[in-house]
C-alpha cells in the first residue's frame, strides 16, 4: 500500500479521534448499517481531498467499509492532522498527506491520490477537478463522477459548467439544504469562532467584529459572534445581503470604514483581496485577522509580508505583523481557513449530514453511471430529504405527515 504521511507511530491517537467522532455521526453510521452486506463500492476505486481530520476520516473508513479501494489526499496545506493519517494507513486507506506541505508537495499529494485512475471524485475546493481537466487528463478516463463539498468548488465548478469544459458527472453537496443551511451556517459560525478563541485565548465580549461576506458562512459567523457578546459589523457588495445584515441589527459599511474600528476580522467570501494594503494601514493596533473561507486569498498575506518591517511568532498559529507605524497586525493560521488551521474544524452532529449526503450522492452516481451528463447537478431532493429524516430520527424527533386531503389542497389551484 502507498501511502506519504508524517509519522505512522501517531495512529493510536488518530483512532482514539475517530473513535470519538463515530459515536456523534449516526446518520453517517445507519447508511454504513444499511449497506454494508451488500458492499456496493466493491471494485470501486474512490479519490479523496477533503480536510484530513477525524470526521473525514471516519467518512473514508465507511466508503472503505463498503467496499471501496481508498486514496486520500488533503485539501489544505494546514488543516491536516497527521494523527488521522497514521490512523488510516492503519486501517488500509492510502493516505498522502501531512500539515505543513508546501505547494509542490501538495500538488503532487493531489496526482498520487489520483494515480489509481479512480471512478468515483470527493472533492473540497475543486483542487482534484482542477487537476483533472488541467493537468493530469489521463487520469480521469475512468470517471463514472463525483461530488463537490464546499461553497469555493463549487464556484470553480459553476464556471467550468458555464464554459462547457466539465469532462465527468459532479453535484454540488454544498448547494444541498442539508448542506448549507447546517454545515456552512451552524459550523462555520461556531468552529471558526472555535478557532479564534483557541489560537488567541482572548474574549469576544465588547468587541468589534468585522464579518466580511454574508453568505450562509458569514451568517453563521455573525449570528455566534453577537452571542459571545460581539459588536457585529458586516461588509458586503451584495445589495440584497447586505439589507438582510442591517434588518438582523447588524452595522453595514465598506471594509475600509470597518478597518478603522473593527478589533477582529474574519473574512467568509469565496473571492480574492477582501483585506489589503489600504485597510492593513488602518487597522487599530494588535487587530486581529483570520479566513473562514476555503483558500488563502481572501487576506492579501503578499502585500502584508511586503509592508511589514517585522514579523514575528507570538503564539501558536498567531503570527504578528509589525507596520512601519508602529502597530502589529495578527494574522492567524497563516490567512488560512482558521476553523481548520487553528482548531477541529465542524462539530460532528454537523459533519454527519456534510457526509452523508456526500455518500448518498456517490451511491447514486453509481446507480446512474452512463445516465448522466458531463456537467454540474444539484443533489437529488430525495437524498437531502432522507438525510434530514435520519436526522430528525436521531434526535428522537418526530414531526407531522401531510394528510392525503392536505397534499390534494397544496397540489390545486382551485
Amino acid at each position: 500500500m502507498e501511502y506519504d504521511i508524517k509519522d505512522l507511530s501517531l495512529k493510536n491517537i488518530g483512532r482514539e479521534k475517530i473513535e470519538w467522532v463515530k459515536d456523534f455521526m449516526p446518520v453517517l453510521s445507519s447508511i454504513e448499517k444499511k449497506y454494508i452486506d451488500k458492499q456496493p463500492l466493491k471494485g470501486i476505486r474512490v479519490s479523496m481531498a477533503l480536510h484530513l481530520e477525524a470526521k473525514t476520516a471516519y467518512l473514508a473508513i465507511v466508503m472503505k467499509n463498503l467496499g471501496a479501494e481508498v486514496r486520500v489526499s488533503g485539501s489544505n496545506p494546514l488543516s491536516t492532522q497527521d494523527q488521522i493519517c497514521a490512523a488510516l494507513v492503519d486501517m488500509g486507506i492510502s493516505v498522502f498527506a501531512y500539515r505543513g506541505v508546501d505547494n509542490e508537495t501538495y500538488n503532487r499529494h493531489l496526482v498520487q491520490a489520483l494515480s489509481h485512475k479512480p471512478h468515483i471524485i470527493i472533492d473540497d475546493g475543486a483542487d482534484l477537478a482542477h487537476a483533472l481537466h488541467k493537468k493530469h487528463p489521463e487520469l480521469r478516463e475512468n470517471v463514472y463522477g463525483g461530488c463537490e463539498e464546499t461553497t469555493t468548488g463549487v464556484i470553480r465548478l459553476k464556471a467550468m459548467d458555464r464554459q462547457k469544459i466539465l469532462k465527468y458527472p459532479m453535484f454540488a453537496i454544498n448547494d444541498a439544504d442539508c448542506k448549507h443551511l447546517f454545515d456552512n451556517r451552524f459550523g462555520t459560525g461556531q468552529s471558526s469562532l472555535e478557532g479564534v478563541m483557541r489560537s488567541t485565548n482572548l474574549s469576544l465580549f465588547g468587541k468589534k467584529v468585522v464579518v466580511a461576506g454574508f453568505g450562509w458562512c458569514g451568517k453563521g459567523i455573525a449570528e455566534k459572534a453577537k452571542g459571545f457578546g460581539a459588536n457585529v459589523i458586516v461588509t458586503e457588495v451584495d445589495a440584497v445581503k447586505a439589507l438582510e445584515a442591517a434588518m438582523e441589527g447588524y452595522e453595514v459599511m465598506p471594509m475600509k470604514q470597518a478597518a478603522k474600528i473593527g478589533d477582529i476580522f474574519i473574512t467568509s467570501t469565496g473571492n480574492i483581496d477582501i483585506i489589503t494594503k489600504e485597510h492593513f494601514v488602518l487597522m487599530k493596533n494588535n487587530a486581529i485577522l483570520c479566513n473562514a473561507g476555503h483558500f488563502d486569498c481572501e487576506i492579501s498575506m503578499k502585500q502584508l509580508n511586503k509592508i511589514a518591517v517585522k514579523k514575528e511568532d507570538r503564539r501558536n498559529g498567531v503570527t504578528g505583523y509589525h507596520l512601519k507605524n508602529g502597530n502589529v497586525i495578527n494574522v492567524l493560521g497563516e490567512g488560512r481557513l482558521v476553523n481548520l488551521a487553528c482548531s477541529d474544524g465542524h462539530a460532528a452532529e454537523i459533519m454527519d449530514m456534510s457526509f452523508a449526503l456526500q455518500l448518498l450522492t456517490a451511491l447514486y452516481v453509481l446507480d446512474n453511471k452512463g445516465k448522466l451528463e458531463n456537467r454540474l447537478y444539484n443533489v437529488p431532493v430525495e437524498i437531502d430529504r432522507a438525510v434530514a429524516e435520519a436526522k430528525l430520527e436521531s434526535m428522537g424527533i418526530c414531526i407531522d405527515v401531510l394528510s392525503a386531503e392536505q397534499k390534494k389542497y397544496l397540489e390545486s389551484w382551485e
